[in-house]
C-alpha cells in the first residue's frame, strides 16, 4: 500500500521503539527509527516523513539543537515530543513542537494526536 504515510520515531530505548514500531505500523503507519539526532537527520533526508516522534533524552544530542536541526531540515513536518519528563511540558511551545505527549503503556494519546497532526481523524 504506497499510500502509507511515513513516520519517523527517535528513541533511545530499544524496547520502546519496538512498541512504537509494531503499534504504530498496526495503525497503518510505515514506520522507520532512530536512535539518535545524527540517524534522525540523515532517515529524514532519505525519507522525508509526515511526522517526526521523539523523545527528550536520547544519548549523543542536545535536545534543543536536534529540535532545531530537524526543523531546519523540514520546516512543515509537525513533531510530537513524547518523554517521561513531563517538568519539560511548559517549556515544549519555545521548542517548536506540534504536541508534547507524557509516556504511557497506552498508547492512545499518541495515536490519536498522530490521526490529527496528519489529518487522519475520522
Amino acid at each position: 500500500m504506497s499510500s502509507r504515510q511515513t513516520i519517523l520515531v527517535v528513541e533511545d530505548n530499544k524496547y520502546q521503539l519496538l512498541l512504537y514500531k509494531q503499534e504504530l505500523s498496526l495503525e497503518g503507519y510505515n514506520i522507520i527509527t532512530a536512535k539518535d539526532d545524527s540517524e534522525a537527520v540523515k532517515k529524514l533526508q532519505e525519507h522525508a516523513p509526515a511526522l517526526v516522534v521523539m523523545n527528550i533524552i536520547i544519548p549523543k544530542m542536545d535536545f534543543f539543537e536536534s529540535m532545531g536541526r530537524i526543523i531546519n531540515e523540514r520546516k512543515k513536518i509537525p513533531i510530537i515530543i513524547n518523554t517521561a519528563y513531563s517538568c519539560y511540558k511548559d517549556n515544549f511551545m519555545s521548542w517548536g513542537a506540534d504536541a508534547y505527549i507524557i509516556k504511557s503503556s497506552d498508547l492512545s494519546e499518541l495515536k490519536n494526536k498522530i490521526k490529527e497532526l496528519l489529518g487522519n481523524t475520522e
